[in-house]
């Protein structure tokens, strides 16, 4: 049987379905939606897609290699998940976690806070290139801190979220940064430049906006509670400076561009070794007694490596506050990326997204619609892939044919696929970056996502500067010096 191309119905079938069965997941759910209820409603979405295919004369097996070649492509962030909870957990047992815990309660004022988170994790994402290492390191100390100054995690989590992809989104060490301008065919610090004009006015935008927040947050700094915290940190922890060592290697890999697996695991070990020789009271404490003491400490690192670390400080709220990590605690992240990445890549296959595209291009008359079209399929992309990479990509094979037909250099689509893609994807819960965040943050998307104020003013204001013609260049003929403003 002939394979045919889908319908602009058959194509919005499976879309409907989807997010008629993700709006029910969160409905019933509510804040469990993502530990099962979700990838339920990926799974049926994907068997009305595979309905869909074989109607139009696609063979199970082509759709099923196609489920697993997806599936594939998400083992790189697979490993990087399971990575990073066993560097949380290490990182807790070591005292590093809790020490940036300490002296950030020490430091951080609760009116400037959320400003500051936002800030701090765009400097260090900046550096190393990679928003998802700023949330499992920063972020996760910001988040302990904030439950030590009584702040929204749900505020707290929108700044680090904001920070770490204003950071990933400039830095030339980050793989979207160069992936975008490879798909558009720009040159790689041309595209930085360019994506500066979008970029710095958001990003200034959002700062403001997190400082009046916590400025008129009702809050107050309770002392008793910080002192409180503080106390039993010192009391159970060994804090120095010493602990942070493990996150300066990190660090420093990462700047260096050491592979974002091998630097997260080798963080998680380090973190391990830490904990043997800096906190060594601690350590006796957990240890079972009843077992020679090399072997106890062994079984203990192991364990924490896989389940994660817990303590027992006499105060439930701070239990919650200094437990956590461990691979086992990405599981169910795993699940959803997997489910995720079956669906986006069964309507990949039979033709489904290219079907949206085409319509869309069909009322994208000038440049502004252009750009706009370009934002939204990007985003519909990261819905649909559950992947920022696809959402980058995918959009950019199927529009730069028409950029270049319109005389418009590739820089703008260049710019308009991270606009569009690598900003939107932390806020769809079962995307790969909005799964990470979850599991890493503790808090969901739709918790966070009214706060993200970055990711939500970055493709607006680029969608205002299209229909504006700011910032628009045409590609350069031979003889001319400098690219012209398009008209739009």
């Amino acid at each position: 049987m002939t394979e045919k191309q889908p319908s602009f119905l058959d194509a919005a079938i499976p879309l409907v379905v989807l997010i008629v069965l993700l709006s029910a997941s969160v409905y019933l759910f509510a804040d469990n939606s993502s530990y099962g209820p979700n990838q339920i409603a990926l799974f049926m979405a994907t068997a009305v897609a595979v309905v869909i295919g074989l109607k139009n004369g696609y063979r199970w097996s082509v759709m099923e290699k196609a489920m697993v070649k997806g599936i594939s492509l998400s083992l790189g962030a697979v490993l990087i998940l399971l990575s990073v909870g066993a560097l949380i957990g290490t990182w807790m047992l070591s005292g590093t976690v809790p020490t940036l815990i300490y002296y950030g309660l020490q430091i951080l004022s609760p009116s400037w806070f959320y400003a500051a988170s936002c800030l701090l994790c765009g400097i260090v994402a900046m550096s190393i290139g990679s928003s998802w290492t700023t949330a499992a390191t920063i972020g996760v100390a910001l988040i302990g801190v904030a439950g030590g100054l009584g702040l929204s995690p749900a505020i707290t989590a929108g700044a680090i979220v904001s920070g770490a992809y204003f950071g990933d989104k400039l830095s030339p060490l980050s793989e979207t940064t160069n992936l975008a301008p490879a798909v558009a065919g720009a040159d790689l610090f041309d595209h930085i430049r360019h994506m500066l004009w979008t970029t710095i006015p958001s990003f200034i935008l959002a700062l403001l906006l997190f400082t009046v927040i916590g400025f008129n947050s009702d809050v107050s700094s309770d002392i008793a509670r910080i002192d409180q915290i503080s106390d039993v940190l010192q009391q159970n922890f060994s804090i120095s400076v010493v602990s942070l060592v493990p996150l300066f290697v990190l660090l420093a890999m990462a700047i260096k561009k050491v592979p974002a697996f091998p630097t997260v695991f080798i963080g998680a070990l380090l973190g391990a070794v830490w904990a043997v020789f800096f906190q060594s009271e601690l350590l006796s404490r957990l240890v079972e007694q009843d077992i020679p003491a090399a072997l106890g400490i062994t079984k203990l690192l192991w364990h924490t490596l896989h389940a994660g670390f817990s303590i027992d400080t006499g105060n439930d709220s701070l239990n919650d506050l200094l437990s956590g990590g461990g691979m086992s605690s990405m599981l169910n992240t795993v699940w959803l990326v997997f489910s995720a990445m079956m669906f986006g890549a069964t309507i990949e296959k039979i033709g489904l997204l290219r079907k949206f595209v085409t319509s869309i291009l069909f009322f994208a008359r000038s440049t502004g619609s252009l750009i706009t079209s370009t934002i939204a399929t990007c985003f519909v992309t990261n819905v649909l892939t559950a992947d920022q990479y696809m959402s980058i990509v995918m959009p950019g094979r199927m529009f730069k044919e028409e950029y270049e037909r319109r005389g418009l250099a590739p820089v703008n689509l260049s710019r308009t696929l991270e606009d569009g893609g690598t900003i939107t994807s932390p806020l769809i819960p079962w995307n790969t970056c909005g799964a990470y965040m979850h599991s890493v943050l503790q808090v969901s998307p739709l918790d966070y996502v009214f706060y993200a104020f970055f990711n939500l003013i970055n493709p607006l204001l680029a969608i205002i500067y299209a229909y504006c013609g700011i910032k628009i260049l045409r590609l350069t003929p031979p003889d001319s010096v400098r690219p012209q403003t398009a008209k739009v």
